[in-house]
């Protein structure tokens, strides 16, 4: 419904940031980047669970408008697009019946209209907000023409008062964006998106870090510092969501190094947690230490997923350690609210059945590929070419060393399966292993 609905921009492409009824379709117009990228991760997981190809052009729409209207020059993410345009909320995105007509005709008008509840009163206080919340039967065809049409009210549209352009670069949010973009660029075959994800994290490990530290926001020029809690979690996430996907070390070396900056300036010795300001941040009487998910997940759940994967890519259980006292720390204290808690849940979920998938050989990378399809919320990719690139105390390690070509290992908790030799068993091999 939410894709279908009036909350979706079905010209341009992505989410308002709610919608005012029950039926998703009147939104409050401001489009908001973390909203955009957390639904374009659900995007992803909803397609690979059912196949639905609704959502996977929702999620290339949603890039699109992205890459379209969101990207700075140096290829970072702006942060929102308010909701007005001339004094008046939506003004932008809505149509009366006649301007449709003027722009297609009135026999391609009424079958448009058909199509998205465009009527001469309108849907919502005399306009018509484009949605498809009718069922209303759809042939290829009958696609392919509305795409069409689509196109020159969006070209129309381009002519219009935009709605004001926050053009900020926030960390946090450009995090949950590229560990987005990488994760569904595996999963609907865009390497392109995998492209854009690389180009916004290198501007933010570049010119919003300063040594290890990282700063929240940059605009003209200016970076404001010390960074939240928020930013570090969000950035070391998105380091790993590209060190998996590329295997390439420089981001590894990134999240740890953001890792140790986190941990010294805004852990709590006590507790394990993580306060939401740096110890050296000035103009603070308190230090917000909140744990409970808001329209982002909160920064110490992610940080615990985080750290679960760290000991797993790094192969330090001290990680690990740290990710079970935070959670049990969390967990303990707000027994009475987890539904204030589920990001805490999914670290927990992985940290408990999260499958360890280890790539080995002369043919790792076919493996490799195979494994990151499976959906990222609790697998774990690494790769190594022999028993070298483990830790000694991996429960894979005697097993790999008797391994001469390619192959994956399975592991779940301290059990491995026998090497699976074939990159399309995997799946099943995960299956069998989490049972």
């Amino acid at each position: 419904r939410m894709c279908e609905g009036g909350i979706y921009d079905h010209l341009g492409g992505g989410f308002s940031r709610y919608s005012v009824d029950d039926r998703w379709l009147v939104p409050h117009f401001e489009k908001m980047l973390y909203d955009n990228a957390q639904l374009l991760d659900l995007l992803a997981l909803a397609w690979q669970r059912g196949g639905n190809p609704l959502f996977a052009t929702r999620a290339r729409e949603t890039v699109g408008w992205l890459a379209r209207e969101m990207t700075t020059r140096d290829g970072a993410f702006c942060a929102s697009l308010d909701a007005d345009s001339e004094g008046e909320e939506g003004k932008f995105y809505v149509w009366s019946k006649n301007e449709i007509i003027e722009l297609i005709g009135p026999e391609a008008a009424e079958f448009f209209a058909a199509h998205y509840d465009v009527s001469d009163e309108g849907n919502f206080e005399g306009h018509n907000i484009l949605n498809r919340l009718a069922s209303v039967p759809r042939s290829g065809d009958d696609e392919a023409r509305l795409a069409s049409l689509r196109a020159v009210l969006l070209d129309a549209r381009a002519a219009r008062v935009r709605p004001g352009l926050d053009d900020k670069v926030l960390a946090d949010w450009n995090g949950l964006t590229i560990a987005a973009l990488v994760n569904a660029s595996i999963v609907f075959d865009a390497p392109e998106w995998l492209a854009m994800a690389k180009r916004a994290f290198a501007f933010i490990a570049g010119g919003m870090t300063r040594g290890d530290r990282l700063g929240h926001s940059f605009r003209d020029g200016k970076l404001l510092l010390p960074g939240l809690a928020s930013d570090y979690a969000a950035m070391i996430r998105a380091a790993l969501a590209l060190y998996e996907a590329t295997g390439e070390r420089g981001y590894l070396d990134r999240a740890l190094a953001w890792q140790r900056a986190f941990d010294a300036h805004y852990s709590d010795a006590e507790t394990g947690a993580y306060y939401l300001s740096a110890d050296d941040a000035s103009d603070l009487l308190l230090r917000p230490h909140a744990t409970a998910d808001d329209a982002v997940p909160n920064a110490n759940s992610v940080a615990a997923g985080n750290l679960v994967r760290l000991a797993v890519l790094v192969g330090d259980d001290a990680f690990r350690a740290r990710a079970d006292r935070l959670m049990e720390h969390i967990l303990s204290a707000n027994a009475r609210n987890l539904l204030g808690h589920v990001a805490l849940l999914n670290a927990l979920d992985l940290r408990l059945r999260g499958a360890e998938i280890v790539a080995v050989g002369a043919d790792a990378e076919r493996f490799a590929e195979a494994a990151l399809r499976l959906p990222f919320v609790d697998r774990i990719v690494l790769r190594a070419s022999d028993a070298s690139g483990l830790p000694p105390s991996h429960p894979a390690q005697e097993k790999l060393k008797a391994v001469t070509g390619g192959a994956a290992f399975v592991c779940v908790g301290e059990r491995c399966s026998l090497p699976v030799m074939d990159a399309g068993d995997l799946a099943a091999a995960v299956a069998a292993m989490r049972k």
